[in-house]
């Protein structure tokens, strides 16, 4: 009969989906034009880097000085002075800030000479230390013998039979007396570049502040006129993602750079506020920038102190700092996030470093969260998103499925924990657990899922169950410990957000079943775990152990109620089987029916006869089976047999019937 039932239910799953189709996300004509595109787009960066490299720097700055700009217009300045008064203080900041740094610089280039004492004496003290007598002076030695080997070989006299070599002409240049004006084009010819990319800078910046909304506009109506509402939010979200990591960053850095200073004037470096000031400039440049700050205040230690301890000293600053900066300033601004992953940070690093050099590496992470949001908000960049974002690209659920597929459940069971820092394990059942289950459904009627791998993700659904045993049984002790306080037992939320108590399961005990296969048996098991926290005695069995006869011995006499999980939503029919076969034998215990769903709102559960409860989620199906609601005693219907006739017509007329 369950075969029959299996087969009618395939044909009629296929006659409603209709036949398999295979999709095709895209074809390899559609992705040779993006990539050419990306190319191209490579190409021109790279080329175009004397122009294109200060309109960038521009546009940054406009995005980091915008909020300023707005905040005095909002002080009842107009704008053009807003505006001048912005980009002029800014530039003051910064040109103070360099010729400061500059300052600090020379002075310590005329001090090197004074610590050179020191730093051959350490040298010396490294070559002469080690065991065996010195190993750094003898591997130096050895260098050295090699290096004269070789110079002797290139100096070696010519044999008589050998050609004598020419002498090569030796390069002699006449220096004269330059003139004055020469000598001053020389000097200025360099410094004629930067200055005017700085001014061209300053010009851009004016009016990008003078014309944004203009901009802003012209943007909407070039990229994204079709769709206003989406191309708003990506220029506002690129406009306060930049400008929020510029602002935080340079918060952090000067908390970073400042008790630097103090730190390095406290301990006796020369130059204090350079080190600093270095700091909070360098810290902008990811991961590189940090170590470069750090060596050079411990060479210049090592060049100061004819002992150790300075280096030492310094060295625990820096250590003292970095801890407080990564685990204590920046979680507690919490704008130094600029939701790109850390591995994104560094390819973005060394991406633009190599495209635009030095100041290339400055601004990767600004220009790569502009290109996140971009893939954010514009449907044929999205790979940008996935490949930058920070966000998980898959859903709790899609997660765990791929764990459960790949036969992972450490990895499982790390996620949940995770999950479970917030929320209960209802919680994490109701939501992330069963709707993962109704996917590896979903796939075993498509016919992608094969038996093995079924099998695989029943056993890891398994295991991720026995794992999470432990918080269950704390759970289950909050759960006593609230009650004999007299508090609200745990609450469980449902879909629509409302939150229903569930009843004490202490003293009742359950009988939990899967349906039909290896994952109605997962999805029966997180049940049983679950009513197993509320208190109650708990037996879980396979589908298998269904037909055979001995395993109706597995149900408790005591029990209070049968349950049996489906997740699929068309077993309606064999479901009612099943109710039908357990009511059967065992009349006084409450049976019902689990026809799993991922929203309750979107499907009503069907009316099965006989079953005394029908339930589309965690949250009613636990409630259902704790209830102290008495079965519906239902009379099965009694087959009369008739007597029949031993004449050989009668059996001749019975078997024509059959």
């Amino acid at each position: 009969m369950s075969s029959g039932n299996a087969k009618i239910t395939e044909a009629e799953l296929e006659e409603d989906l209709g036949p398999r189709r295979v999709y095709s996300t895209s074809s390899s004509s559609s992705r040779m034009p993006a990539f050419a595109s990306v190319l191209a787009v490579i190409a021109i960066l790279y080329f175009g880097k004397e122009v294109l490299l200060p309109l960038a720097i521009a546009v940054l700055l406009t995005f980091a000085l915008a909020p300023i700009s707005s905040r005095l217009r909002k002080l009842g300045l107009p704008r053009i002075p807003a505006v001048i008064i912005t980009v002029v203080l800014a530039f003051l900041v910064l040109v103070l800030f360099g010729l400061v740094v500059a300052g600090h610089i020379a002075e310590v280039a005329q001090n090197l000479p004074a610590y050179q004492g020191n730093i051959i004496a350490k040298i010396r003290s490294l070559q002469e230390g080690g065991t065996d007598s010195g190993i750094v002076r003898r591997l130096t030695s050895v260098v050295e013998s090699v290096g004269r080997e070789l110079s002797n070989a290139e100096e070696r006299p010519v044999t008589p039979g050998s050609a004598s070599r020419p002498r090569e002409p030796v390069l002699v240049e006449i220096f004269a007396p330059s003139r004055p004006i020469e000598t001053l084009t020389s000097l200025i010819g360099p410094l004629l570049g930067p200055i005017a990319s700085l001014g061209l800078i300053i010009v851009v910046v004016i009016f990008m502040l003078l014309e944004r909304e203009e901009l802003r506009d012209r943007f909407i109506r070039l990229v994204g006129y079709g769709d206003l509402h989406r191309t708003t939010e990506a220029i506002q979200e690129a406009g306060s993602r930049v400008a929020r990591y510029l602002l935080m960053q340079l918060v952090v850095n000067c908390a970073y750079g400042v008790p630097l200073a103090l730190g390095l004037w406290a301990v006796g470096i020369p130059n204090p506020a350079l080190w600093g000031m270095l700091a909070i400039v360098l810290r902008f440049v990811p991961y590189i920038g940090p170590v470069i700050a750090t060596v050079l205040p411990l060479f210049l230690a090592f060049a100061v102190d004819p002992g150790w301890s300075l280096v030492l000293w310094v060295a625990a600053i820096f250590v003292v700092l970095e801890l407080t900066s990564n685990n204590v300033i920046e979680p507690w601004l919490y704008g130094s996030r600029t939701g790109l992953s850390p591995l994104a940070i560094i390819v973005a690093a060394i991406f633009w470093a190599w495209l635009w050099g030095p100041v290339g590496l400055v601004l990767s992470t600004p220009l790569t969260v502009c290109l996140a949001v971009l893939g954010r908000y514009v449907p044929q960049f999205e790979f940008l998103e996935v490949v930058f974002g920070s966000d998980p690209v898959l859903d709790p659920k899609e997660r765990l499925y791929q764990r459960l597929l790949a036969g992972d459940p450490d990895e499982a069971t790390d996620y949940a924990e995770e999950f479970l820092e917030e929320d209960y394990l209802e919680d994490y059942y109701g939501k992330v657990a069963i709707p993962a289950l109704l996917l590896a459904e979903k796939d075993r009627r498509r016919g992608v899922l094969t038996a093995e791998q079924m099998e695989q993700v029943f056993g890891t659904a398994i295991t991720l169950v026995s794992n999470l045993g432990e918080i269950a049984e704390e759970e289950e002790d909050e759960q006593k410990e609230t009650e004999a306080a007299g508090r609200l037992s745990t609450t469980l939320k449902e879909g629509n957000g409302d939150e229903s108590e569930l009843p004490d399961g202490r003293g009742k005990t359950v009988f939990c079943v899967g349906g039909r296969g290896p994952l109605d048996d997962a999805s029966a098991a997180m049940l049983a775990q679950i009513l197993q926290v509320q208190g109650a005695e708990v037996v879980a069995a396979r589908h298998s152990d269904i037909p055979n006869r001995r395993a109706m011995s597995l149900v408790p006499k005591q029990s209070n109620a049968i349950v049996v999980c489906f997740l699929n939503k068309d077993s309606a029919r064999h479901a009612a089987i099943l109710v039908r076969r357990f009511k059967r034998i065992y009349p006084a215990i409450r049976v019902g029916a689990v026809l799993w769903v991922e929203n309750q709102e979107e499907e009503q559960p069907p009316a099965l006869e006989q079953a005394d409860f029908v339930a589309t989620t965690l949250t009613s199906a636990a409630r259902e089976a704790l209830a102290d609601a008495p079965p519906s005693l239902v009379t099965p219907a009694r087959k009369i047999r008739t007597r029949r006739s031993s004449n050989k017509t009668g059996i001749t007329a019975a078997q024509s019937r059959i």
